[in-house]
């Protein structure tokens, strides 16, 4: 069933916003093919430049099985690529002088102020050190906090996680309060603020976020980020039936033939309410409200009146925050992440380009993105003026080499 919802239009000036339309079909042809020979089951791509739609397609079906097509205004779990907008909300309360980046994490949650820190032995017998510095506000939003995912399985601790019924998800009616508590009964990989690691950062982030505010972490999103934007389909489930009948369906892929595989025990959480609230990865969104939302980002702050930060507060959340000047090879644990880590930094909530050249491909210095769990991604590129959104549902992300592949497609068509 379609929506009466807003959709994007695309700009009737492309060439005047630098793009060949002849190269930017060449995005579509590839990623037909990952549809037409079975490793995606479809998606939808938005490219702005300018405050335009440069281009605009989907293709595939939301339900494989069932042949159902994607449209404009299909809903896509997004997973990671709520931690932006978890960051955001934190900002906006540090514009408010409700949180300080400075702040320790225990101000807002007590049980972090006793947290101890891995120093050897194994999951089961743990050898652990007091810290030697409060894990603070600013710690969870760069992902060097000493936090973990169980689903990582590099580190005992990440054994402590999963032991404790925490992979990819929370035991069964576990709120964010009660996940918070139990990580903080865990130790840190290590010591705050020496290292990076991906991790359940931002969803503590998200309970600092609703004790600061005095609002579940659901509210304040939609009543600060989500109605201010026009961001109409997104929050963090599809909360009526019509919305719940345009939720694509979650896959993996096949190890038995490489086709697609149906997960719909993980997929489901998208059309029921949640008991927790997941500022890591819980929400679901479409190509036309997720593009919104990366406007505002592209436009320091603001979009069709509406601002929700300062421009030098964008500016400031886009700096490499990594000690020292540092890219994630230098700090960073190689395990998993939702970005290349070669001249790759880190910023307050977003993954920041340093050095293009090292990454190996085409992109700008400057550029900040991050991408979900399902393959989904998007980046902003303040040189270019452009910002691009890609939506599918094919998890791990890791599967197939689909970001570096979109960056050069999306690249190649500039031509002003």
């Amino acid at each position: 069933m379609a929506s009466n919802n807003p959709v994007l239009t695309v700009s009737s000036n492309v060439e005047g916003l630098g793009f060949d339309p002849g190269r930017l079909e060449r995005i579509s042809e590839h990623f037909r093919h990952y549809v037409d020979d079975g490793r995606l089951p479809g998606w939808s791509l938005s490219v702005g430049r300018r405050g335009e739609v440069a281009y605009l397609d989907h293709y595939g079906h939301t339900d494989v099985e069932a042949g159902t097509p994607v449209a404009d205004d299909t809903i896509f779990r997004i997973f990671s690529m709520t931690k932006p907008i978890t960051s955001v909300a934190t900002m906006m309360l540090v514009e408010r002088g409700k949180v300080a980046l400075t702040d320790p994490v225990s101000k807002y949650i007590p049980a972090f102020a006793k947290q101890r820190v891995f120093v050897s032995g194994s999951s089961t017998n743990p050898n652990t050190e007091g810290l030697l510095h409060q894990m603070k506000v600013w710690h969870l939003l760069t992902h060097t906090a000493g936090l973990t995912y169980g689903f990582m399985h590099a580190h005992p601790v990440d054994a402590m996680y999963r032991a404790a019924g925490y992979e990819w998800g929370v035991p069964p009616g576990t709120d964010l309060e009660a996940a918070c508590e139990l990580w903080a009964s865990q130790p840190l990989l290590f010591q705050p603020g020496t290292e990076w690691n991906y991790s359940v950062a931002t969803d503590v982030l998200g309970r600092v976020v609703e004790v600061a505010s005095g609002r579940s972490l659901d509210e304040f999103f939609r009543t600060e980020i989500f109605e201010p934007l026009g961001m109409v389909d997104t929050g963090f489930w599809a909360d009526t039936p019509e919305k719940q009948e345009r939720v694509a369906r979650l896959y993996t892929r096949n190890p038995a033939d490489g086709g697609l595989l149906p997960i719909d025990a993980m997929g489901r959480g998208a059309t029921n309410e949640p008991t927790f609230l997941s500022g890591g990865g819980g929400t679901v969104s479409t190509v036309h409200d997720y593009h919104r939302f990366t406007e505002m980002l592209r436009r320091r702050g603001e979009l069709d009146g509406v601002r929700l930060l300062g421009s030098r507060t964008i500016d400031y959340m886009t700096t490499n925050h990594l000690p020292d000047g540092k890219d994630l090879i230098e700090v960073g644990r190689p395990l998993f992440s939702e970005t290349e880590f070669e001249g790759t930094g880190f910023g307050l909530g977003f993954s920041v380009t340093l050095d293009a050249a090292a990454g190996k491909v085409l992109g700008s210095d400057r550029e900040f993105n991050w991408g979900g769990a399902a393959s989904t991604a998007f980046w902003v590129d303040p040189i270019e003026d452009i910002t691009v959104t890609f939506m599918t549902q094919l998890l791990p992300s890791s599967t197939y080499p689909i970001r570096p592949e979109l960056k050069t497609l999306v690249y190649q068509a500039l031509v002003d």
